[in-house]
This record gives structure tokens, C-alpha cells and sequence, in this order.
């Protein structure tokens, strides 16, 4: 077998489990060198991405260094355009093998093909495997007929032709490395200038040095990287490459932040906390996603969503992990509510948006209905900043900002607020918010859940609006949750603390807050709002039906209330508890348990 020298490049599947390609790149390799490359025009140009998650990511890094570390390796951290950068390093150290995951993105597509025709053009062996979603989601596609299932039941019927997700690849050990370690540079640097040399930690860009800084290998012969046979060890490397190729601080990037780290990032973490989870078998066994509190002062889900997005955790982990704890009880929660079926949902969203034009967006996007959306700048950014007049609403809005993380039902809540329920601002908007805040924002789940709160896509039950005062108080009667994220209502009693602006002018001056001047008064009147917008939205899917037919599962059930009128969702209908219909409870919203979701609930 020939024994390449080989860099493994980490995108997102920042972890050592269940990491086929680099399992595959140790067995066919002499020398693997593992990479990160911190592109941030690609990054930020993809997504945005808020200081909490850049936080994130650069502790994730910083973590995945240090299992490489213990098992006798390292993660080369550079920074630069991607391309750029390995053209360099491709040079600079020899490479003859590249690996690293598929991803399904358009992005990230975009990147592969310029990837691909990288190692066209310097004669590399090209690696890749699938580690990010539980199938091959193109797979999924031909088995639909070269379409991706656009509901799903029927995503869940094409599943059940292609049995269970593949098992996780093998463990990673010291000894994959001790064969496969990259030697030390003799030459004190490797054509990559130090933070002292260059201020700052990377490459110098194209317009930069014209050749990436990096001598040809005509010009140095071996681009000052000694051969195992030069070196004749693979030992740890020097203080100067250590500085080189480090992780670099929030600070270097130009940011700071002050909130305090609740989302520790990183593989050891997520595994800590599966671990944890996986330990309280009944628990796992009995979840059932819509018993879960959106108020809680502590996270009533596992919490597991950070670490999947950015691949601390692998999906194929946690599905085969709860299958073996359904497998010893003799009762447990079923798909969709279950975790397993939460799995299931997120891999849904993946499948949708990979062979789904503009899938991010209202215009050019084949499944979403066309809305003429407000444009008010000042009820986006009161919503944004939590200012808008309903504690329950402001609250959530709050914790995003300050920790990057809010309950499933939280969303569901600013989500339809923003959109259908009452403001009806484009839901791009709120997806560009959760973009910049969220430690687990995600591509194609934020765009997915987006749209089926808005009932834009996926989404019919159009009378089924969250009530920005009575859901809240439902679990949690006493405001403890508001308390804590707005301190300005902390002296409010509980019968007026979600509705404010009801208490006697007395009661105000004696809380120390002053509806209007302390803290505002309501934005729109929740009532003659919601019933406003659904009367539009019904409109909308009237006229667009054969658009709003695409994400239905059945057209023929889903009909709007004879009433016509709002029902608020706050876990009960207005006048008497109903026990839900067979197809309510087959049909819930979407997203995994990784908590980046957007569904109603009874």
C-alpha cells in the first residue's frame, strides 16, 4: 500500500470518534498532518457567526488540539483563504493525500469542487467520507427518485428501505500515530510567519506575497521540512511551531466578550455530556420532546445541539448509543418525540436543503411560499434586543444574547412572534438573528425550522399561534425564568410580571418599574394582531396552494379551524383541553434535540 504524507483537513467534525476519514488517512498514510484552516471569508461569508460561537469554535479547536496532543499528534491551525493555504502547505510539507468530510451545504459544496480541482491539479489522492449527517443524504435523494421527500412520512418511508445508519468508524489510538506522526521542522519555520513576524496567526493571502510565502520546491528542494528518514523521529513539537500553528484567542480575532461560558466547546465536553445523559436510562427512554419545559432556569433537554452542528458529536454516536437503551427496555417513547426521532428530523432538514435551491431564502426557493412581508426595521430591532414590550418574549431574547442558547419551545415562541403571529417580519430576518447568536445555528436547520414556524413551508395548522403571555406562565407561574433575564421586573408581583403594563400605577412605583419609562409598553396588541396576520396568511396559502402542497402530508386532514379564528397556543385551546388528533400527534415540528427547532406542541 503506498504510504502517503497526508494532511487531514477538519472542517466541521471537530472530534477523534467516529471520524472515518482520518481513520482512513492513519491506515494509508506515513506522515498525516491534521489542519484547520480558519478562513473567516468563508466562514463569516457563509453564515454569520456571533462572538458566543466564535467563543465556541475556538475552544472546540483548542480541545481537539488537546486530544491530539494525548495521543502524540497535534492541530496545525492556520489562518488564510483555504485554498491558499493548502497550496502552501501541499508545497511545504511534501503532501501527497488529502482527506477530509463531505458536508452537504451549498457552501460547503462549492468549496469541495474547488477542493476537488485543487487536487486535480497537484496530482493528490483525494479522500472524503460522509461523518456529519447519519446517511449519505444523496442516497436519500436517489431513493426518492432523484427528489429530495419533502414531508416526513415520507422521508421516514424512504428511510425504512435503507436500514439503520451505519455504525460509527473504529476508536483512534496512540498507535495510529506513532506510525503516522509528522516529523519536526528543523528549520525553525516553515514558510508560515509567526504571530511576532506577521501579527497575526496564518498565511499571507495571495495579494499578499503574490506565491503564498512559501518557497517553491525548485527554490528550497524540500521546503525546509526534514524527511522521517532526515528526522529519524516524530517528536513533540518546538515551542516556536507550537506558537505558529496554535489556536488563536477571541482577542487576535478582534473580539471580546464578557457573558459567561455556560457551553464549554469542544469533543470532551459533548462526550461528558452524552455520557451523563446516556447514564439516566429512564429518562432517555421516556423523553418525549413537547413534556420538555422552555422556561426552566436549567436545560430540561440534553443540551447535545452546540456540539452536534459544529461535529463535537457525532450524529451516528448519539443514534446508535439510545439504540442500545431502547433495546433493554421494554418501553419507550417512539419517533417523533423520542431523541432517536429527533435524530431523525435533523437529518430530514439536512436531506431538504442539500438538493433544495436557496433553501435560506424566501425568493428562489422552490418550497417556500412568497410573502410580502413588513419591513420595520424598529419592531426587528426591538425584537432583536428583546424590548418589546411582552416579558415572555424579551426574556428569551435576552438569554440568546447573553448565553447563545434558548429551549426549543423558546424559539417556537420569538419565531412566530416575529413572523405570522404578530409582526409579520420576514422570517429571514429571525434566521440572520439566530445565525449571529446561536452556539448551535445550522445552516439547514435554522432555514428549515424558520420556515415551518412562519408556515411558510412544512407548516398548516395556521390557527395555532403561541400566545406571548399565556404560554410562558403555563410553566412558570411564578416568573422566576423572567426574573432572571430581566431584573428590571424582578419586583413585579407574579399575577402581573407577564403582563405589566396591567398593574396598577401603585404596584408599578412599588416594583421600581415604570411601564413605558422603565420598562416599554406592549409593541403591537397581541390579540388584534395574530388575528390580522392569520387572516393574511390564510390568504396566502390559498392563493399559492400548489406551493404550500409540497411540504403537506396530507392536503385532504389539513383544514383550517370552521371558526376561522386564532388559537393561542399555551399548551391548552381557549375553551376546553382536547385530546389531540391521531394526525397531531404524528405530525410535530421539526429538529433534533439539538434544540435548534421550531415546531408546536400540545
Amino acid at each position: 500500500m503506498t504510504q502517503h504524507r497526508s494532511i487531514h483537513l477538519f472542517r466541521k467534525g471537530l472530534r477523534l470518534h467516529d471520524n472515518p476519514s482520518l481513520v482512513g488517512v492513519l491506515e494509508s498514510s506515513a506522515c498525516v498532518y491534521p489542519v484547520f484552516i480558519l478562513d473567516r471569508g468563508f466562514m463569516e461569508g457563509a453564515m454569520r457567526i456571533g462572538v458566543l460561537r466564535w467563543r465556541f469554535i475556538l475552544q472546540s479547536l483548542e480541545d481537539l488540539h488537546n486530544r491530539l496532543q494525548a495521543l502524540g499528534s497535534r492541530l496545525y491551525v492556520v489562518q488564510g483563504p483555504c485554498l491558499g493555504v493548502l497550496r502552501c502547505l501541499v508545497a511545504q510539507w511534501g503532501v501527497t493525500q488529502l482527506s477530509l468530510d463531505t458536508e452537504v451545504e451549498p457552501h460547503y459544496l462549492q468549496q469541495d469542487q474547488e477542493i476537488q480541482a485543487l487536487a486535480r491539479e497537484l496530482g493528490l489522492t483525494l479522500r472524503t467520507a460522509v461523518a456529519h449527517t447519519l446517511y449519505d443524504v444523496r442516497r436519500i435523494v436517489r431513493a426518492n427518485g432523484g427528489q429530495p421527500p419533502l414531508t416526513y412520512k415520507k422521508f421516514l418511508k424512504v428511510l425504512s428501505g435503507l436500514g439503520e445508519p451505519s455504525q460509527p468508524a473504529r476508536d483512534i489510538t496512540p498507535e495510529d500515530f506513532q506510525r503516522c506522526c509528522p516529523p519536526l521542522e528543523e528549520e525553525g519555520r516553515c514558510g508560515v510567519p509567526s504571530l511576532e513576524e506577521e501579527g497575526r496567526c496564518g498565511v499571507p493571502s495571495l495579494e499578499e506575497e503574490g506565491r503564498c510565502g512559501v518557497p517553491s520546491l525548485e527554490e528550497e528542494g524540500r521546503c525546509g521540512v526534514p524527511s522521517l528518514e532526515e528526522e529519524g523521529r516524530c517528536g513533540v513539537p518546538s515551542l516556536e511551531e507550537e506558537g505558529r500553528y496554535r489556536v488563536p484567542s477571541l482577542e487576535e480575532l478582534g473580539m471580546h466578550t464578557e457573558h459567561q461560558v455556560l457551553w464549554p466547546g469542544g469533543e470532551t465536553q459533548a462526550l461528558q455530556r452524552l455520557h451523563t445523559h446516556m447514564e439516566s436510562q429512564g429518562w432517555v427512554a421516556n423523553f418525549s420532546r413537547p413534556r420538555t419545559i422552555p422556561n426552566s432556569l436549567l436545560p430540561s433537554t440534553t443540551g447535545l445541539s452546540p456540539y452536534l452542528a459544529l461535529g463535537c458529536l457525532s450524529a451516528r454516536t448519539l443514534y446508535h448509543r439510545l439504540s442500545k437503551i431502547y433495546a433493554q427496555s421494554k418501553n419507550h417513547s417512539l419517533p417523533p418525540g423520542s431523541l432517536q426521532g429527533q435524530t431523525l428530523w435533523r437529518e430530514f432538514f439536512y436531506t431538504i436543503a442539500s438538493a433544495t435551491p436557496n433553501f435560506s431564502l424566501m425568493e428562489g426557493n422552490p418550497i417556500c411560499l412568497q410573502i410580502d412581508w413588513d419591513e420595520r426595521k424598529d419592531l426587528l430591532h426591538k425584537w432583536t434586543m428583546g424590548q418589546t414590550g411582552f416579558p415572555w418574549i424579551d426574556a428569551i431574547m435576552t438569554q440568546l444574547r447573553q448565553e447563545g442558547w434558548i429551549h426549543h419551545l423558546a424559539r417556537h415562541a420569538v419565531a412566530c412572534f416575529l413572523t405570522r403571529g404578530d409582526l409579520w417580519i420576514n422570517w429571514e430576518e429571525g434566521l440572520k438573528v439566530f445565525e449571529d447568536e446561536l452556539l448551535d445555528a445550522d445552516y439547514s436547520i435554522n432555514a428549515g425550522n424558520w420556515m415551518w414556524l412562519s408556515a411558510s413551508a412544512f407548516y398548516h395548522q395556521l390557527p395555532r399561534i403561541f400566545c406571548p403571555v399565556r404560554f410562558g406562565r403555563r410553566t412558570d407561574p411564578t416568573g422566576e425564568y423572567l426574573r432572571k433575564y430581566l431584573p428590571v421586573l424582578k419586583n413585579f408581583p407574579s399575577k402581573y410580571i407577564y403582563e405589566p403594563w396591567k398593574a396598577p400605577e401603585e404596584v408599578q412605583l412599588q416594583a421600581g418599574c415604570v411601564i413605558g419609562k422603565d420598562y416599554p409598553l406592549p409593541v403591537v396588541n397581541h390579540q388584534e394582531a395574530s388575528q390580522k396576520n392569520l387572516e393574511m396568511m390564510k390568504r396566502v396559502h390559498n392563493q399559492q396552494e400548489s406551493t404550500a402542497r409540497l411540504t403537506r402530508d396530507d392536503p385532504m386532514k389539513m383544514r383550517l379551524k370552521r371558526n376561522d379564528t386564532v388559537e393561542d397556543e399555551d399548551g391548552t385551546p381557549p375553551t376546553k383541553q382536547r385530546r389531540p388528533t391521531r394526525e397531531q400527534r404524528a405530525t410535530p415540528g421539526p429538529e433534533p434535540d439539538t434544540d435548534d427547532d421550531s415546531r408546536d406542541t400540545e
